[in-house]
């Protein structure tokens, strides 16, 4: 049986994390990013689907190509972030399931289903990048996860391929603590949640 994390360890995930806007210029090193996919890609996703993708932008240039996709708000941001991952989903994630899930001949569900496929990409997809988000953050890493993109403009430079679709973006770094936005209220509990 697994034991509750402790208190800062919640806290570093979520209950002290926040939305970055500002970064300090510190470098984030690849094998953070490297360890942060390496253990999100153990949570679970349905038939262990596993269809999210991730392009980290690290160099000025890789993100000067992101930069005309970005809502005007999310430019300065994201120009200044010392990594931004674009998590994207692969809509062939189920010709990777007979290796994935050997268990039975899960591949066969999807094979001619496109409403199927497209609706299991991008629910495990985003489940996957959320995921990554937390891995980020128990790296020591701060984040700031974004829409306000134009995802046909992004996929068109980075996926052209057409099978791969953006999803969502995170610009990752260390924290200007200074740019943060005063913090948000949340429901409580009654209010979302019942136990029945």
């Amino acid at each position: 049986m697994s034991e509750k994390l402790a208190k800062e360890a919640l806290e570093q995930l979520f209950t002290k994390a926040r939305t970055h806007n500002g970064w300090r210029e510190e470098e984030v090193p690849d094998a953070l990013l490297r360890e942060a996919v390496d253990i999100a890609k153990w949570a679970p996703t349905s038939a262990n689907s596993s269809p999210m993708r991730v392009l980290f932008l690290r160099s000025r240039q890789a993100k000067q190509r992101l930069a005309p996709a970005l809502m005007p708000g999310n430019l300065e941001k994201t120009m200044a972030a010392p990594a931004v991952a674009i998590v994207a989903y692969d809509l062939n994630f189920y010709e990777h399931l007979p290796r994935l899930y050997p268990a039975t001949d899960a591949r066969a569900w999807f094979v001619g289903n496109e409403a199927l496929i497209a609706e299991t990409a991008f629910r495990n997809g985003t489940l996957q990048g959320a995921y990554l988000l937390l891995a980020l953050r128990a790296m020591g890493l701060d984040c700031g996860p974004m829409s306000g993109f134009d995802k046909a403009m992004v996929d068109a430079e980075f996926f052209p391929e057409g099978t791969v679709k953006s999803n969502f973006l995170i610009n990752i770094g260390y924290g200007d603590a200074t740019k943060v936005y005063p913090r948000g209220p949340r429901f409580a509990f009654e209010e979302i949640a019942r136990i029945l």
